[in-house]
């Protein structure tokens, strides 16, 4: 038998022990680089997840703790619906993916760990996906985080100035 060495996977591990909801700790922090956050709206924030199935696996996340759609005010709606199509031509630009996978956890049954609902944005690539997940239960991610949230942090910000001054809100 074979063993792959994951040493990272028992940073996950002893984590999903900790008290409290990510999606309400992490942002409070304001260290957005250490804790993956891509982008803050005003209702919503978009952040990398730290054990992700593709390279450029995004979350979206109102800031308020909510557990489900009905619970969205039309303000947090609105936003967060727009901030998954922005994160979506963000990762086109800059990853430059054939496909993505999309869905909404809700509920702690569901995948929201404390209730908090979230939306993920999973880029997908013709062959991405091949016997390490099957056969080794484990997914081979090439780039590393840091990288990854370097590229799209930068185009979450090229994206959304280039649209502030089309609508006319931003001059350069």
């Amino acid at each position: 038998m074979k063993h792959l060495w994951a040493p990272w996977r028992m940073n996950y591990i002893l984590k999903r022990n900790q008290k409290g909801c990510i999606f309400c700790l992490k942002p409070r922090r304001e260290r957005d680089k250490e804790n993956l956050i891509l982008y803050r709206g005003k209702h919503t924030f978009v952040m990398m997840n730290r054990y992700p199935y593709n390279n450029g696996h995004l979350m979206i996340v109102p800031h308020r703790h909510c557990i489900d759609l009905e619970s969205l005010n039309p303000l947090e709606s609105k936003e967060l619906f727009e901030l998954l199509r922005v994160s979506i031509r963000v990762l086109k630009i800059s990853l430059s993916p054939q496909g993505f996978n999309m869905g909404v956890n809700m509920g702690k049954v569901g995948g929201a760990g404390e209730g908090h609902i979230h939306f993920h944005v999973v880029p997908r690539w013709a062959g991405d996906t091949n016997f390490m997940p099957i056969l080794g239960e484990t997914k081979v991610v090439p780039e590393y985080l840091s990288n990854t949230y370097q590229k799209l942090h930068s185009a979450f910000i090229d994206h959304l100035k280039k649209r502030t001054r089309q609508k006319g809100g931003g001059k350069k």
